[in-house]
């Protein structure tokens, strides 16, 4: 059965969408059959893989949680072989609105990647950037969760909000839900504020924060407006290097 990663955190701006794409490419470069899903209704994750939400026909994770279109239906091909998406589109912010009476609307998502699931290796989730009922979806329908940190003071301040929701859906409809690990994005080793907050979130967080460290690096920061992974778009760079670590450092924890 295929591990279901959400990769979260309310805050944005902390590469949790770059992290989603780089990761699910460099683990379908692993040889690791892989699904992401643009759980996310700016559909960053869909233009990122070169995939335009306006091309999509209805057929995003929008009709699939309303239940009008089978999930197989919504699957697209990426560039790499061992990768697929499940677009999103803006229409998805009105799920948050109509799935608030339907009965166990924490469960949409888990039930429909239920029938693919054995399918894949690994199911990633790029979950929006809030605490609504979409993000709960996301998390019910996980194994574990990775949460991107920029390290910033702030970043670090929002965490807060995001273990509680952890907490709350661990202790309500998911409770076999576990935190896969924190992952620093955007490094700078020569700025002192990012060095001290790493050192703290390892003193909080310990073996839960990924030795792996995403570095700042501008061919990251490019590669989304030319719809590749980092992987397709500079393979010999920094930003290349650190997310196939990430993905062996993902692999190593899961055996």
């Amino acid at each position: 059965m295929g591990k279901v990663i959400a990769i979260a955190n309310q805050k944005g701006g902390v590469g949790k969408t770059t992290t989603a794409i780089n990761l699910a490419a460099s683990l379908a470069v692993l040889e690791k059959k892989v699904l992401i899903i643009d759980a996310d209704p700016q559909a960053n994750t869909t233009s990122g893989l070169n995939f335009s939400p306006e091309d999509s026909r209805k057929r995003t994770l929008y009709e699939v949680m309303e239940g009008t279109l089978d999930i197989r239906d919504a699957l697209i091909q990426t560039e790499i072989a061992n990768l697929h998406m499940i677009p999103s589109h803006i229409n998805l912010v009105g799920a948050e609105i109509e799935m608030v009476e339907m009965d166990n609307k924490e469960s949409i998502l888990k039930n429909a990647i239920a029938p693919i699931r054995d399918e894949y290796d690994f199911i990633i989730i790029d979950c929006s950037p809030s605490l609504g009922i979409i993000t709960v979806n996301s998390l019910t329908a996980a194994d574990s969760i990775i949460i991107p940190v920029q390290p910033e003071f702030f970043a670090l301040e929002g965490l807060g909000k995001l273990l509680q929701t952890f907490r709350l859906v661990q202790n309500g409809v998911n409770p076999s839900l576990t935190i896969e690990g924190f992952v620093v994005t955007m490094f700078d080793g020569r700025t002192k504020v990012h060095n001290q907050v790493l050192e703290e979130l390892k003193n909080n967080f310990g073996d839960m924060v990924f030795k792996t460290i995403i570095q700042r690096n501008i061919r990251l920061s490019e590669a989304p407006s030319h719809g590749k992974p980092i992987i397709l778009y500079d393979v010999i760079c920094n930003g290349t290097t650190n997310y196939l670590n990430l993905a062996k450092e993902v692999l190593e924890r899961n055996n």
